[in-house]
């Protein structure tokens, strides 16, 4: 009768997922033909931002200059991660316009015919390079490669070779063939998906701020290694020492100069004001954009790549968290039932109660980024390391709590006739209690390490390639939000079912060898 059920069980799962496969096909091949909701505003200056809702990529100039807007009432911020998830809130007329960076602002048009640049300038800026204020010796010697550099007109060849009609592709930066890197590395902050100063191609960083760092690293006499992140996680990186430089298109401005320090400027640039001018753009087929996505420039090592550090957070936390709850719950309950009230055992639930209600309290992105650019500031310790701490200690309060209620839900007449048994509180706990309170305490660690594998998709604020991190470079190399996203969801629920399904099995074998 159970296997009946089992099996009925089962069957339900896979016509779910079938039934859910189904519709995202439907979606997918019909999300094009909706009609639109149309702008409530419609911006044809800078004088036509009062009363609209801007959109602006969170940190940027684009995001101070507009917030004065902000404070005043007379618009409306929508603050996104990336720039192209700003543009796409645009094309789907979630926000009235876009401010952002001019280069990268034709890059977006380029690809997205319904788009448009405003001839008129919203503000001017020069870009340049943040360093730690501490860091004096790299800013001086920065600054003279910056120099040589532009006097030997390679910052001049290196922007040619992206900008501009006549010129792009034409003067690539090649890297001396004798350059001895002896001086160590040159680790860069940047948010790879800002072209054409930092963007994708190939599975590789490129763009005018990584050759102009490459180029500043060869004069250096150092090996350049390019770290990817949240925009707004950059300063935060210099400061903490995780990246020497950080170069991503980044304006001076006194706020920042308050927290960080910059180079000599490298080039001056606009922030310009996209709008949406066409409603009636030819949608492209599915088949297209599917190409786009994964096969072009073999984008699905992406998710791929990102898939390979989130089972292997997810996996080695686990872990962690297993061990730590583990003890943590032995701690609780010996304090709760032992009857031998120790110094010790009495410090030790204290500890556990603090770590449990600090762990279970704040949020875990706040966790990770204090492990990794606070805990472990000054060293250059490898971000997976860092996230895997980060994920297991938050797991392992959880998993406490889950492991505790699964033993406390144990009648107490079973502990004390074990007791009576003449059993030790160690014995009656091995033999008796905990292989019945793990075994109550399955579905819901079960649970704990579902969510474990969801919340490990933060892990791009401190540099790391996941699988929603790889959506999202897809996502700014294409303008495609649908596909890679639903690829993603999938991958998630996939591996939420093999998980689900091996618990179930465990579960039936302990109920099995019970009998």
């Amino acid at each position: 009768m159970h296997v009946l059920k089992q099996k009925a069980s089962n069957k339900k799962q896979y016509i779910l997922f079938a039934v859910m496969m189904l519709m995202i096909a439907t979606f997918s091949f019909g999300c094009g033909k909706k009609e639109e909701v149309k702008p409530t505003k419609v911006v044809a200056g800078v004088d036509d931002l009062e009363g609209a809702n801007i959109g602006v990529q969170l940190g940027t100039t684009g995001d101070i200059y507009a917030t004065d807007y902000e404070k005043a009432g007379t618009a409306k911020l929508s603050r996104f991660n990336k720039g192209a998830d700003a543009v796409q809130a645009l094309k789907q007329n979630k926000v009235d316009c876009v401010i952002i960076d001019e280069q990268p602002a034709k890059a977006f048009v380029d690809k997205n015919a319904e788009l448009s640049i405003l001839e008129e300038e919203f503000a001017v800026e020069e870009y340049a390079i943040c360093i730690a204020k501490e860091n004096t010796k790299l800013k001086n010697e920065i600054n003279m490669a910056l120099g040589e550099l532009q006097s030997e007109g390679v910052i001049a060849d290196i922007i040619k070779n992206y900008i501009g009609d006549d010129t792009k592709g034409k003067t690539p930066y090649v890297s001396p063939e004798d350059v001895d890197r002896s001086n160590g590395t040159l680790t860069m902050a940047t948010n790879v998906g800002f072209p054409p100063y930092e963007y994708f191609e190939n599975g590789e960083p490129t763009g005018i701020d990584v050759d102009m760092a490459q180029a500043i690293a060869d004069k250096l006499g150092m090996e350049l290694v390019i770290t990817d992140m949240e925009f707004d996680a950059i300063i935060m990186a210099v400061q903490s020492g995780k990246a020497d430089i950080g170069v991503a298109g980044m304006t001076v401005t006194e706020d920042r100069l308050k927290n960080i320090d910059f180079t000599d400027s490298y080039t001056t640039a606009k922030q310009v004001i996209i709008v949406k001018n066409k409603e009636n753009v030819e949608q492209r087929s599915f088949k297209d954009r599917l190409y786009d996505s994964f096969v072009k420039d073999n984008r699905w090592q992406y998710i791929v790549k990102g898939l390979g550090n989130t089972i292997l957070i997810t996996v080695f936390a686990g872990l962690i968290g297993i061990v730590l709850g583990f003890l943590i719950a032995i701690i609780r309950v010996a304090n709760d039932r032992s009857g031998e009230k120790t110094i010790v055992l009495a410090f030790a639930n204290t500890v556990a109660k603090i770590y449990l209600t600090v762990f279970r309290g704040t949020p875990v992105l706040a966790q990770l980024m204090i492990m990794y650019y606070v805990v472990f500031g000054a060293m250059k310790i490898n971000p997976v390391i860092a996230a895997i701490l980060a994920f297991g200690l938050n797991s392992g309060a959880y998993v406490a709590e889950a492991i505790r209620s699964g033993i406390i839900g144990i009648e107490i007449g079973q502990f004390e006739a074990g007791r009576s048994l003449g059993f030790s509180y160690g014995r009656t706990m091995i033999h008796i209690i905990l292989p019945q309170g793990i075994k109550n305490s399955l579905p819901a660690m079960c649970n704990e390490f579902i969510s474990l594998l969801k919340e490990s998709s933060i892990v791009g604020y401190v540099g790391l390639v996941d699988v929603m991190k790889g959506a999202d470079i897809i996502r700014s190399n294409t303008y495609e939000a649908l596909i890679p996203l639903v690829t993603v969801a999938l991958v998630y629920l996939v591996i939420v079912m093999l998980m689900t399904s091996g618990v179930n099995r465990l579960e039936r074998r302990l109920k099995k060898d019970a009998r």
